[in-house]
């Protein structure tokens, strides 16, 4: 039996965290282009450094992000000459981009580093439910 509730919580695990590596492409993509302008190749590869290999995105994937930020005008890009071929798109945060990442930082990540949701993460847990471990 508790094989296969490890399997089970190793499932649950991996699908939680699948859901949350999507929802924080965005805030390393743009966290990326703050640092300076890069072509998608560069912001998959700050990614996958800044993450330390958990979260990689696919290039598709930060294609079709930066493709819908730019239709909603907080990324920008300028066209460059290709090592070799077509031209490649060098992509940066515009003053737009600029000010949602600062405020989203500020609703959103700077609570991460208050005491309090620290205390809850370090501290075991006060109640145990059920038998199974």
């Amino acid at each position: 039996m508790k094989s296969k509730n490890a399997a089970y919580k190793k499932r649950l695990l991996s699908t939680w965290e699948e859901t949350y590596k999507k929802g924080q492409l965005t805030f390393y993509m743009f966290l990326a282009l703050r640092e300076r302008p890069r072509y998608v190749g560069e912001i998959r590869e700050f990614i996958i450094k800044i993450t330390k290999g958990v979260i990689a995105p696919e290039e598709q994937s930060l294609y079709r992000a930066l493709r819908k930020y730019y239709d909603l005008e907080m990324v920008g890009y300028t066209l460059a000459e290709g090592n070799r071929g077509p031209e490649r798109k060098t992509y940066h945060l515009t003053k737009l981009g600029q000010d949602i990442l600062a405020e989203f930082i500020e609703r959103n990540i700077s609570i991460l580093y208050s005491s309090e949701l620290h205390a809850l993460i370090t501290k075991p847990p006060k109640h145990r439910y059920g038998t199974d471990s």
